[in-house]
């Protein structure tokens, strides 16, 4: 339960955006590269179920990024390495995210936020991802620009998997948990320079732990959970930060979150072309990128929050 508490407490540090490049009018519509590979809507949706975090059994990974973590995680295997020499899917599509962060107002309602504001003690954020495809999400966090820990996956959640299907939106935390204070990220009393890192793949990183090697090493390791990257590990992620990354912005701050969002999250529907838009995209500016680094910066305070109600009417 520990370390559960401890990986709300952390993720909860979203906020401004930070190490990207603007999003130029000039240069290719973002917004319009990364719907139009949303489905058209359809009279009838998809079959619905809670999906699952872990790789399809159809999909066969590279033995090497999956085993090595077994007994010596976080080890990069050769000077060679990076996270983006992970085996290669033949694409012309640029890999995108979608990040819409949302606020408990005085309702209990899920409204659209502004990543940008100050958030204080007692405030309620929930997270709601999007990609372009299908492929691997981990989320890193620093605080004060210190040792840097894996937040997602994690042992204790979603069986330790990280797999993500194209315009599948997923919450974080989920609306739907047994306790509704494990439905929302709640700011603590704690202030600090918080930092997330959205790692996007095509294929898991090399000697990064997910799944069941994830889940071995915790139970091994007692204490050594959230699972640490090592010192070149991360350097190789950091440095993908200097790769073009373009950026879309929607000013849709104080609306509701909609039925068929929070449907969709929950039931495992895709997101069509009618649905809302993120409130950010991000999109690599090449199509032989197979990563996407991107970070968050916390603005937080530590005085009891107040909800602007222009903001969460």
């Amino acid at each position: 339960m520990k370390a559960k508490v401890f990986f709300l407490s952390l993720l909860v540090a979203l906020a401004g955006l930070g190490s990207m490049q603007a999003y130029n009018p000039q240069e290719e519509d973002v917004r319009g590269a990364f719907l139009t590979t949303r489905p058209k809507p359809s009279a009838k949706p998809g079959p619905s179920s809670r999906p699952s975090r872990r790789r399809p059994k159809t999909i066969k990974a590279d033995p090497v990024a999956v085993n090595s973590p077994s007994p010596n995680p976080g080890k990069n295997p050769g000077p060679n390495s990076s996270p983006d020499s992970t085996p290669r899917r033949a694409s012309s599509q640029r890999l995108g995210l979608g990040v819409t962060l949302f606020m408990r107002n005085s309702s209990g309602l899920a409204v659209r936020t502004d990543p940008s504001r100050t958030f204080r003690k007692g405030d309620h954020v929930r997270v709601l991802l999007e990609t372009n495809a299908d492929g691997y999400l981990y989320v890193f966090n620093t605080t004060d620009d210190g040792q840097p820990i894996m937040i997602y996956p994690d042992a204790e959640l979603d069986e330790a998997g990280n797999y993500i299907q194209g315009h599948v939106p997923w919450e974080i935390p989920s609306s739907t948990a047994a306790e509704e204070r494990l439905r929302w990220f709640t700011f603590d009393q704690t202030s600090g320079a918080e930092k997330l890192y959205f790692v996007f793949t095509r294929e898991p990183l090399p000697t990064v732990p997910i799944e069941d090697d994830l889940i071995t090493y915790c139970r091994e390791n007692t204490g050594k959970c959230p699972w640490q990257p090592a010192a070149d590990v991360w350097a190789q992620i950091k440095k993908e930060l200097g790769e073009p990354v373009k950026v879309a912005k929607a000013e849709s701050f104080g609306k509701s979150q909609t039925e068929p969002e929070q449907q969709a999250a929950t039931r495992g529907i895709g997101l069509n072309r009618n649905d809302p838009e993120p409130s950010l995209i991000m999109l690599t500016a090449s199509t032989s990128k197979n990563i996407l680094v991107a970070t968050m910066d916390l603005i937080h305070k530590s005085e009891v929050g107040t909800a602007n109600p222009e903001e969460l009417e």
